[in-house]
């Protein structure tokens, strides 16, 4: 079992984005954690260690991302992912970790592929089962997602919450293995649960979901940061972290408290710091990395003076952002990311659905409840006005009189509606701290312009300066009076960065559908070169077509 007595907690080592290579593009490697198996076939008998062999096909496959394509950059998406190990010194790692022979183990098969993961399910004789995952290459800095994601599970498991138990791990390739890894328990249920479900199993799974968001929120934090054993910290960090105060852990000792975050304000400019002394040192013009915004530019490269002057912007008013609310700026953990494959659920003899693991915890960041609030993306449905004034959802009286077209269209827009509503009426009841925040009118805002600031700059600087523009806006409200905001606006300006402000499609793909994608987006680009009007037009179409491979390296 992990001591949980050397656990602390350090902001400093996140100041650098935890994805710099896998900044192309934003939507390639989060969000898409799909159900795999590709399964070694093994006999109805435990077999002798010598019958279990894995084909050098079988290998490939297990090295190799099998779960979809990119119509844009798809061999370099995929050599991202693709990660070479030793298979049977992983087995031997993985039976080591639950005190096992490796000649128990009778099955390895990949189970999932996430988006900074691979996993692999090992069964073992007497059918116990275990869960090996393996970071991509891109994955990064590895050591430390990987390190803190162990010391989050394990806090969270030793506070009462549906945890995998964490067996081993190693945070670096230096390894029989020869690979990171985390071994960790299988928790077998339902993912997904939201698609497939009823009216009432919606509404007790957002009770339990709204119950252990409270549990985890009621955490209380020194500063803000992630979570590390300290021999892991030790082993890299240049600074110290802080060891938490619980009866569970060491007493407090708060080391060089200067160098942690320790206010609010101190999480609002981190990013913001970072990007700019990037931009200032190795920062150099580029064409917007969005290539159907490159026309509005003109298609010429774009300074970083412009994004370096809106960062600074943002830094005038970051002391104004903060809450009037006290309690939303003290430091609080949540899940990073409640997609719903992330929740697994499991049927009880009387039918009903429980919650009985949360998964996925990498990069778990700890922030003021303002800043981690928000109803996960995939349960949202903010784009629909009865969702947006939380009326209580209904199907149409004349149901029955639709099409079954229609009839399908309703009753999802029903399950949308009512997955919005009840996540957010049972925050209301179990989670007030989360609902306060949730329901700050500026609250979207504020996340907004701290994750715009803290983001990469890509060529433009957009976002910010919209959301900028937001804040100029609604400042009396934003700010709930005071000093009148420090940042100003030409209006002409203004007009041309709103006529900008356009949003972007992913590229993914599943893999049986990449070859039609790919075949509809050539007959687009060709039509389209038959309509250029001019020479001109003809070359800028040709040379910045979205959906073509590009080069990236300018970009990273």
């Amino acid at each position: 079992m992990l001591c949980l007595g050397s656990a602390r907690l350090i902001f400093d080592l996140l100041t650098v984005p935890v994805s710099l290579s896998l900044r192309r593009p934003r939507s390639s490697l989060r969000s898409f954690h799909f159900s795999y198996s590709s399964s070694i076939a093994s006999p109805t008998r435990w077999p002798p260690r010598r019958a279990f062999s894995i084909m050098a096909h079988l290998r490939n496959h297990f090295f190799d991302y099998t779960s979809g394509r990119w119509i844009i950059n798809d061999v370099l998406r995929h050599a991202e992912r693709r990660r070479v190990f030793n298979v049977d010194r992983l087995r031997r790692l993985a039976a080591k970790s639950v005190h096992r022979s490796p000649d128990d183990i009778v099955d390895l098969k990949k189970l999932a592929e996430g988006g900074f993961n691979r996993t692999f399910l090992i069964t073992m004789r007497g059918g116990f089962q275990i869960v090996a995952r393996v970071p991509y290459p891109a994955t990064i800095p590895k050591y430390f997602a990987v390190a803190s994601e162990v010391a989050t599970m394990a806090l969270l498991r030793s506070s009462g919450l549906p945890i995998p138990e964490v067996y081993g791990y190693s945070p670096v390739p230096d390894n029989v293995a020869e690979t990171e890894y985390i071994f960790m328990e299988f928790v077998e249920g339902l993912s997904d649960i939201w698609f497939g479900s009823g009216k009432g199993d919606i509404i007790s799974i957002s009770r339990q979901l709204a119950e252990l968001e409270s549990k985890m929120m009621s955490i209380a934090f020194p500063a803000g940061g992630s979570l590390y054993y300290t021999k892991d910290l030790e082993k890299v960090a240049g600074r110290p972290g802080i060891p938490l105060e619980d009866e569970r852990l060491l007493p407090l000792w708060y080391g060089r408290r200067s160098q942690l975050d320790e206010s609010a304000e101190a999480a609002l400019v981190r990013g913001a710091d970072k990007e700019l002394a990037y931009l200032e040192q190795v920062g150099r013009p580029l064409l917007p990395f969005q290539r159907t915004r490159r026309e509005g530019y003109q298609y010429q490269e774009q300074s970083p003076s412009d994004h370096i002057e809106n960062l600074d912007r943002y830094l005038l008013i970051t002391s104004s952002l903060i809450p009037r609310n006290p309690a939303l700026s003290h430091f609080h953990i949540r899940h990073p990311d409640h997609q719903p494959s992330n929740i697994i659920a499991s049927r009880s003899p009387d039918s009903n659905l429980h919650v009985v693991g949360l998964i996925d915890w990498q990069h778990t960041s700890i922030l003021p409840p303002f800043l981690l609030a928000g109803i996960p993306q995939r349960l949202q449905n903010y784009d629909d006005p009865i969702s947006q004034s939380m009326a209580r959802p209904s199907l149409p009286e004349n149901l029955d009189d639709l099409d079954k077209t229609q009839q399908s269209r309703e009753k999802e827009l029903y399950r949308r509606r009512l997955v919005h509503y009840h996540y957010v009426k049972n925050t209301e009841e179990y989670n007030e701290l989360h609902y306060a925040a949730l329901t700050d009118p500026m609250g979207m805002l504020r996340r907004r312009l701290f994750c715009y600031a803290s983001d990469l700059w890509e060529g433009e600087t957009l976002v910010l300066k919209v959301a900028l523009i937001e804040a100029i806006e609604n400042w009396e409200t934003l700010t709930g009076g005071g000093p009148p905001c420090p940042v100003v606006f030409d209006v002409e300006d203004v007009r041309e960065m709103m006529e900008l402000d356009v949003d972007q499609r992913g590229n993914w793909v599943p893999a049986e559908h990449y070859e039609e994608a790919m075949t509809r987006s050539k007959q687009l680009k060709e039509d389209t070169l038959t309509e250029a009007r001019s020479e001109e037009e003809l070359a800028q179409i040709a040379t910045h077509w979205p959906s073509d491979d590009t080069d990236e390296k300018e970009y990273m």
